[in-house]
């Protein structure tokens, strides 16, 4: 299966609005997609959650930073960046996480799971939020 993970490793670098549709050569249509907002099954379903990220989000980007192949089960460590819409900083949000993804037979993604720290990675980052989320952590750990 390893040879299948190079082509998913470039889709999803040079992911654009447009290549949202290409989806079906990359999934299964009975794909399961969950991550810490969403857990959805189906090429359309899973569609929406990425178009939605291009709407919300101004240039998002993943770089995937490392990869683990074990049979159909491939690990990629990745960092994603973005710029959020209708806020006031124009600075580069970086958010460091994990997918562990199944292959099917035919090396297209029949299983991606995301994994990230939702608190840290963006809600302690965000104006109101972030200061109450760094207070209680800094409260948790004296």
């Amino acid at each position: 299966m390893s040879h299948a993970v190079e082509p998913i490793v470039v889709f999803f670098e040079s992911l654009t609005p447009q290549s949202v549709e290409r989806f079906a050569q990359f999934y299964t249509e009975d794909a399961y997609f969950k991550d810490p907002f969403n857990e959805v099954r189906g090429i359309p379903a899973i569609q929406r959650i990425f178009r939605h990220m291009f709407t919300a989000l101004h240039e998002p980007r993943f770089v995937i930073t490392g990869r683990v192949v074990e049979g159909e089960q491939v690990f990629l460590s990745w960092d994603f960046h973005f710029r959020m819409r209708n806020f006031k900083s124009e600075q580069t949000q970086t958010i460091r996480g994990a997918t562990h993804l199944r292959l099917a037979h035919d090396g297209r993604i029949r299983s991606h799971r995301d994994y990230w720290d939702a608190a840290e990675e963006l809600y302690e980052k965000l104006p109101v939020v972030g200061t109450l989320l760094r207070w209680l952590k800094r409260r948790a750990n004296s």
